[in-house]
């Protein structure tokens, strides 16, 4: 190897090391955490600095005392190819994956007994110092061993580059590159001006650029993280929880008003001024029930947890309801409100029926809002393909229309376009956020066009499995005989639930709204009262469990129940908690079912046919 002039050579190797001192105390002052690519960076650096202390050592040994000469020299050399080899090791660990790794580990002990035999090969060969005209240099055959096992290592360390680009990261390959550009470098200038020494300062530069690149998080940093990220989940905690709670402390009374509205408005002899005043009741309070669902759907879609149940349906029949519910929204303004339904829309499907119904109503509900006189046009027609229905629905209508340059915000939540001109129009913002997260939930996507001032269509397309139609089969107990010819009975065997819930206005809603079913409703006020009853051998086909109850909630209250292994009664948890994934604990908590306050008709009578298999 080469030595050069001695005070060039010592002027240049002493500002390196110096430099390399002050960049190792700099980084291994610094906590970090465990990593092979760490450890490995950490013995590139120290074996750098030992090249360095060996690289003055020589110059010592040459101006002083030669004796040791010949065995610092083969000592500089081989730190120099562990150098060399260790930055190999270092390329095939970050071309590997986690298991190409541990697959084949064994790879490592070849190449560790490859580094073995190499440095007994460099110190068995004899070395010399070239000593001419004040410029030394070393040659022998150790030294040509030693450039042809480096220029050995540097071609297998290219073909491990350019074998396996695709898995390093570009930053990472950055340093491989510089040191196998430094030494065929080194490898010219020392053909023609063997004198010169720039091994140690190259292998310098490319550990002073692998630092930038290495996986090297700081300690202080990560700690910093897990705070913010603990302050980020005790903040999300919170508004979960506040979400939770006001779910509870809104659907409540809102359980009250529309349970009791629903009763009155089916109930005989009711005046007409009366049954007015009870539609517009409900409608005020499903419009409050309608925020409070967005934002808890809002909730749940942040949090991935928004379901998305598929079942079989018969679209007709929603859009039909969605039709009526549009002409209410509509009331009296001069609108006319036309519908298009193409016939060629198979009679079922399977899909999110709720979803869709969902998705429609925001945008018949929009439509509503913005439009003063004029038409709302609600079409919907398919696009048939195999077993696939697409559905195309438009809703059209003459409104105050979007901005061009706004279009784009109106599926950002919480934001209402021309707050000032719409200012008198009721809404949180949350509708066509919803419709769109829903719509890429189900792999559909939506569409805007608009004039301003003169109204605007959105069209959505969703994709639909077809059902072939099926036969419906009756149970036998439903059949029975009249004059030979079988027809349905009506369920006159009357079933047994029982309620719980701490809240007597709501056990007065769902002894209501049972009252025309079927059934025999018992009522009580905790659960102590309904493991009582339970105890007492009481018989029931049906329990309704309030969860949010004091002294013993819902779910201690079942899993009292549960510690008689007797007991098979369904329990449907009956809570005014509709949060994200809630469902989902309620079972795993051993519920049957589950049914969320205000108490919806149709979900009432899925519980009802489901469990006690009333015929509605």
């Amino acid at each position: 190897m080469i030595f050069g002039t001695i005070n060039n050579t010592l002027l240049f190797s002493l500002v390196t090391f110096v430099y390399m001192i002050f960049f190792a105390v700099a980084y291994f002052l610094k906590k970090k955490v465990k990593s092979i690519e760490l450890s490995i960076f950490n013995k590139l650096i120290i074996c750098n600095i030992l090249s360095l202390i060996t690289e003055l050592s020589l110059i010592f040994f040459i101006l002083c005392d030669r004796t040791f000469l010949n065995i610092v020299l083969k000592i500089y050399n081989i730190c120099l190819f562990t150098y060399v080899w260790l930055f190999g090791l270092y390329s095939y660990y970050i071309s590997k994956n986690k298991n190409k790794r541990n697959r084949q580990a064994f790879k490592y002990r070849l190449y560790l007994l490859f580094y073995l035999i190499s440095c007994i090969i460099i110190l068995i060969l004899p070395v010399y110092l070239n000593d001419v005209d004040y410029k030394q240099y070393s040659y022998g055959p150790s030294v040509t061993f030693l450039f042809f096992i480096v220029g050995l290592l540097v071609i297998l360390i290219s073909i491990l580059l350019l074998a396996n680009i695709k898995n390093i990261k570009e930053k990472k390959a950055m340093p491989i590159i510089m040191l196998i550009l430094f030494l065929a470098s080194n490898a010219i200038i020392q053909f023609l001006w063997p004198h010169i020494l720039l091994a140690n300062s190259f292998f310098s530069l490319t550990t002073f650029a692998m630092y930038f690149t290495i996986e090297n998080p700081d300690v202080k940093m990560i700690n910093e993280l897990n705070i913010a990220k603990g302050e980020a989940e005790r903040a999300n905690n919170a508004k979960t929880e506040f979400l939770a709670n006001m779910s509870h402390e809104i659907r409540t009374p809102l359980n009250a008003i529309t349970g009791f509205s629903q009763a009155l408005s089916e109930e005989e002899g009711m005046p007409e001024a009366a049954k007015e005043d009870i539609k517009d009741i409900m409608m005020a309070s499903n419009s409050l029930l309608e925020i409070v669902n967005g934002v808890l759907d809002i909730s749940k879609i942040e949090a991935n947890k928004m379901e998305i149940i598929n079942k079989q349906y018969e679209p007709r029949d929603i859009f039909e309801e969605l039709e009526s519910l549009t002409k209410v929204r509509i009331g009296e303004k001069p609108i006319e409100f036309r519908t298009y339904i193409d016939a060629t829309i198979p009679k079922k499907l399977y899909g999110d029926h709720v979803r869709i119904k969902q998705i429609i109503l925001n945008l018949l509900t929009n439509a509503a809002k913005y439009t003063e006189e004029g038409h709302i046009d609600f079409k919907v027609s398919s696009v048939i393909k195999g077993d696939i229905c697409r559905l195309i629905i438009s809703v059209e209508d003459t409104g105050i229309g979007i901005q061009n340059e706004k279009i784009d915000k109106l599926f950002t939540k919480f934001d209402r376009l021309d707050e000032e001109r719409n200012i008198t129009i009721e809404g949180t913002g949350l509708g066509l956020a919803i419709t769109k997260k829903l719509l890429e939930l189900m792999n559909g996507k939506i569409t805007v066009q608009s004039v301003y001032g003169q109204g605007s269509k959105f069209t959505a397309y969703i994709d639909q499995k077809i059902v072939n139609e099926e036969d419906v089969v009756y149970k036998k107990e439903d059949v029975v005989t009249v004059d030979n010819i079988e027809v349905l009975t009506d369920n006159v065997i009357k079933k047994n639930i029982l309620v719980v819930d701490d809240n007597k206005l709501n056990l007065k809603v769902a002894e209501k709204l049972l009252a025309k079913y079927p059934v025999n409703v018992t009522k009580v006020l905790s659960g102590f009262e309904c493991i009582d009853l339970i105890s007492k051998k009481e018989k029931y086909d049906l329990i309704l469990m309030d969860d949010m109850m004091p002294k013993m909630d819902g779910k201690e209250t079942l899993k009292k129940l549960k510690e008689n292994k007797d007991f098979n009664i369904p329990v449907i948890a009956l809570t005014a908690n509709a949060l994200s994934g809630m469902k989902e604990e309620y079972l795993s908590l051993g519920f049957n079912d589950y049914l969320a306050k205000p108490i919806e008709k149709a979900e009432l009578e899925r519980i009802l046919k489901k469990y006690l298999d009333i015929n509605l």
